[in-house]
């Protein structure tokens, strides 16, 4: 086992030192924080309103008053011309997304038809209220997308419960090129100059 060494050994402890130490700690006093005061503000006699008193009638209409001199400045949003193919190609695109996020159920909400377009608003029919409910819950989605992607802040979405309506989907290669052909005239013009099969 080692000796223990003490401080004094390593550094011998002389007088001086001991002063030093003695002056140090007299220099630093001790300071004792003081508790702040809190202070509330006080509310005068003078803000109190009855509510049953004239005074606070002419408050309300005050108030009123700054209410309708407020104008609301209105963003310049854009605003831009697009026609039914965008809007439906931009559908289309949003359909797929929900399709890759695995929202089925929205994803056949839309694609169940091609919604129209009058002027800036989309009309999408659907079968019935539950579809339509269920549809409303993803609304303000859909609008935020293709108001971004069309560059018109006008569009709004009107949903139509058509429960007589006959669901357009294409099952086969066929029915898939009749109903794109439905869109787009042209595209048999393109199957012929380049021989297609379908």
């Amino acid at each position: 086992m080692e000796p223990k060494t003490t401080i004094e050994e390593v550094v011998p402890v002389t007088k001086e030192i001991v002063e030093k130490v003695e002056i140090v700690a007299e220099e630093k006093p001790i300071v004792v924080a003081e508790p702040t005061k809190i202070s509330f503000p006080t509310i005068s006699s003078e803000t109190k309103v009855s509510a049953f008193s004239l005074a606070s009638i002419k408050a309300k209409k005050e108030l009123v008053a700054q209410h309708q001199s407020v104008v609301k400045v209105e963003d310049n949003y854009p605003k831009e011309p697009f026609n039914e193919t965008d809007m439906l190609l931009q559908w289309n695109k949003f359909a797929q997304k929900l399709e890759d996020r695995g929202h089925m159920i929205l994803h056949s909400l839309l694609m169940m038809n091609d919604p129209k377009l009058e002027g800036t608003k989309i009309i999408h029919e659907l079968p019935n209220e539950g579809t339509k409910i269920e549809f409303e819950r993803t609304k303000n989605e859909i609008l935020g997308y293709l108001r971004g992607m069309l560059h018109n802040h006008d569009i709004d979405i009107e949903i139509v419960v058509n429960e007589s309506m006959d669901s357009k989907r294409a099952f086969t290669p066929q029915d898939k090129f009749n109903r794109l052909k439905e869109l787009n005239p042209n595209l048999e013009l393109l199957r012929k100059a380049f021989d297609l099969d379908v």
